[in-house]
Protein backbone atom coordinates (compact mmCIF):
# COMPACT_ATOMS: atom_id res chain seq x y z
CA UNK A 1 0.00 0.00 0.00
CA UNK A 2 1.65 3.06 -1.24
CA UNK A 3 -0.55 6.53 0.35
CA UNK A 4 0.18 9.88 -2.35
CA UNK A 5 -0.23 12.87 -0.54
CA UNK A 6 -1.69 16.29 -2.44
CA UNK A 7 -2.40 19.69 -1.22
CA UNK A 8 -4.65 22.17 -2.31
CA UNK A 9 -5.78 25.41 -1.72
CA UNK A 10 -9.76 25.28 -2.83
CA UNK A 11 -12.69 28.24 -2.04
CA UNK A 12 -14.80 26.70 0.68
CA UNK A 13 -17.52 25.01 -0.38
CA UNK A 14 -16.55 25.67 -4.35
CA UNK A 15 -13.91 23.11 -5.28
CA UNK A 16 -14.53 21.98 -8.59
CA UNK A 17 -13.29 18.94 -10.77
CA UNK A 18 -10.73 21.90 -13.00
CA UNK A 19 -7.84 23.09 -12.01
CA UNK A 20 -5.56 22.34 -9.59
CA UNK A 21 -7.74 19.44 -8.30
CA UNK A 22 -8.23 17.51 -12.08
CA UNK A 23 -5.15 17.58 -13.33
CA UNK A 24 -3.61 16.45 -10.04
CA UNK A 25 -5.63 13.71 -9.40
CA UNK A 26 -6.28 12.96 -13.41
CA UNK A 27 -3.04 10.69 -13.69
CA UNK A 28 -4.09 8.52 -10.31
CA UNK A 29 -7.52 7.05 -11.98
CA UNK A 30 -9.23 7.69 -9.07
CA UNK A 31 -13.24 9.27 -9.51
CA UNK A 32 -12.10 13.15 -9.17
CA UNK A 33 -15.92 14.14 -8.36
CA UNK A 34 -16.12 11.81 -5.34
CA UNK A 35 -13.37 13.57 -3.92
CA UNK A 36 -14.61 16.78 -4.64
CA UNK A 37 -18.19 16.68 -3.53
CA UNK A 38 -16.17 15.63 -0.31
CA UNK A 39 -13.90 18.24 -0.43
CA UNK A 40 -17.08 20.91 -0.84
CA UNK A 41 -18.79 18.56 1.75
CA UNK A 42 -16.09 19.30 4.55
CA UNK A 43 -15.16 22.91 3.32
CA UNK A 44 -19.06 24.31 3.44
CA UNK A 45 -19.20 25.77 6.44
CA UNK A 46 -15.78 27.98 4.93
CA UNK A 47 -18.07 29.03 1.99
CA UNK A 48 -15.49 31.61 0.01
CA UNK A 49 -12.50 31.19 2.07
CA UNK A 50 -9.41 30.12 0.62
CA UNK A 51 -9.31 26.43 2.19
CA UNK A 52 -6.13 24.08 2.71
CA UNK A 53 -7.18 20.56 2.07
CA UNK A 54 -4.92 17.22 2.14
CA UNK A 55 -5.89 14.60 -0.29
CA UNK A 56 -4.94 10.87 0.43
CA UNK A 57 -4.80 8.22 -2.48
CA UNK A 58 -4.12 4.50 -1.49
CA UNK A 59 -2.83 3.95 -4.96
CA UNK A 60 -3.34 -0.08 -4.87
CA UNK A 61 -7.28 0.56 -3.71
CA UNK A 62 -7.27 4.12 -5.15
CA UNK A 63 -9.34 4.60 -1.52
CA UNK A 64 -9.30 8.46 -0.50
CA UNK A 65 -9.35 10.23 2.57
CA UNK A 66 -10.04 14.15 3.11
CA UNK A 67 -8.34 16.14 5.63
CA UNK A 68 -8.97 19.73 5.81
CA UNK A 69 -6.07 22.10 7.10
CA UNK A 70 -6.80 24.73 9.39
CA UNK A 71 -7.99 28.49 8.43
CA UNK A 72 -5.59 31.19 9.38
CA UNK A 73 -7.07 33.56 12.30
CA UNK A 74 -6.93 35.92 9.93
CA UNK A 75 -9.44 34.38 7.33
CA UNK A 76 -11.60 33.29 9.94
CA UNK A 77 -11.71 36.74 11.39
CA UNK A 78 -12.58 38.18 7.68
CA UNK A 79 -15.62 35.36 7.40
CA UNK A 80 -17.26 36.36 10.86
CA UNK A 81 -17.05 39.82 10.09
CA UNK A 82 -17.94 39.82 6.82
CA UNK A 83 -14.90 41.95 4.89
CA UNK A 84 -12.56 41.22 2.57
CA UNK A 85 -9.31 42.94 4.11
CA UNK A 86 -8.40 44.44 7.19
CA UNK A 87 -7.79 47.96 7.70
CA UNK A 88 -4.50 50.18 6.58
CA UNK A 89 -4.48 52.18 9.72
CA UNK A 90 -6.00 49.70 11.96
CA UNK A 91 -5.05 52.01 15.15
CA UNK A 92 -7.73 54.47 13.73
CA UNK A 93 -9.96 53.43 10.76
CA UNK A 94 -12.02 50.23 12.23
CA UNK A 95 -13.38 47.68 9.19
CA UNK A 96 -16.03 46.02 11.49
CA UNK A 97 -17.57 44.66 14.69
CA UNK A 98 -17.28 41.16 15.90
CA UNK A 99 -19.61 39.99 19.04
CA UNK A 100 -17.79 37.83 21.67
CA UNK A 101 -19.61 35.03 21.02
CA UNK A 102 -17.69 35.04 17.36
CA UNK A 103 -14.34 36.14 18.89
CA UNK A 104 -15.36 32.37 21.29
CA UNK A 105 -16.01 31.11 18.13
CA UNK A 106 -12.85 31.43 16.32
CA UNK A 107 -10.51 30.98 19.05
CA UNK A 108 -11.93 28.03 19.75
CA UNK A 109 -11.83 26.90 16.08
CA UNK A 110 -7.79 27.59 16.05
CA UNK A 111 -7.18 27.17 19.67
CA UNK A 112 -5.62 22.98 18.83
CA UNK A 113 -3.07 25.63 16.50
CA UNK A 114 -2.24 28.02 18.77
CA UNK A 115 0.24 27.93 21.54
CA UNK A 116 -2.87 28.58 24.34
CA UNK A 117 -2.99 26.08 26.83
CA UNK A 118 -6.57 28.07 27.66
CA UNK A 119 -9.45 29.00 25.48
CA UNK A 120 -8.55 32.31 27.56
CA UNK A 121 -5.63 32.33 26.35
CA UNK A 122 -6.46 31.20 22.64
CA UNK A 123 -8.97 33.95 22.58
CA UNK A 124 -6.42 37.27 23.69
CA UNK A 125 -4.41 35.57 21.10
CA UNK A 126 -7.34 35.88 18.51
CA UNK A 127 -7.79 39.76 19.63
CA UNK A 128 -4.45 40.45 18.75
CA UNK A 129 -5.04 39.32 15.29
CA UNK A 130 -8.22 41.52 15.72
CA UNK A 131 -6.36 44.69 16.85
CA UNK A 132 -3.85 44.10 13.75
CA UNK A 133 -6.70 44.10 11.39
CA UNK A 134 -8.68 46.80 12.77
CA UNK A 135 -11.98 44.56 14.17
CA UNK A 136 -13.57 45.75 17.43
CA UNK A 137 -15.00 43.56 19.40
CA UNK A 138 -18.63 44.41 21.06
CA UNK A 139 -17.56 47.69 19.62
CA UNK A 140 -14.56 48.21 22.06
CA UNK A 141 -10.85 48.29 20.98
CA UNK A 142 -9.26 44.59 21.05
CA UNK A 143 -6.60 45.71 23.53
CA UNK A 144 -9.59 46.59 26.17
CA UNK A 145 -10.98 43.40 25.61
CA UNK A 146 -7.66 41.77 26.19
CA UNK A 147 -7.75 43.46 29.65
CA UNK A 148 -11.42 42.63 30.70
CA UNK A 149 -10.49 38.77 29.63
CA UNK A 150 -7.04 39.18 31.76
CA UNK A 151 -9.19 40.79 34.74
CA UNK A 152 -11.49 37.75 34.37
CA UNK A 153 -14.72 39.84 33.17
CA UNK A 154 -15.13 37.57 30.49
CA UNK A 155 -14.73 34.07 32.31
CA UNK A 156 -18.56 32.65 32.51
CA UNK A 157 -18.35 32.78 28.36
CA UNK A 158 -14.72 31.06 27.99
CA UNK A 159 -15.27 28.27 30.21
CA UNK A 160 -13.79 24.68 28.91
CA UNK A 161 -16.36 22.54 27.83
Amino acid sequence: MVEKKFNFIVPGGGATGGPPIGPALGPMGVNIMQIVAEINKQTGEYKGTPVPVDVFIDTDTRAFSVKVGMLSTFALLTQAVGIQKGSGTPHSAKVGDLAFDQLVSVAKKKKAGLYAASLKAAAREVLGTCHSMGVTVDGKPAKEVQDLIKSGAYDAQLKED
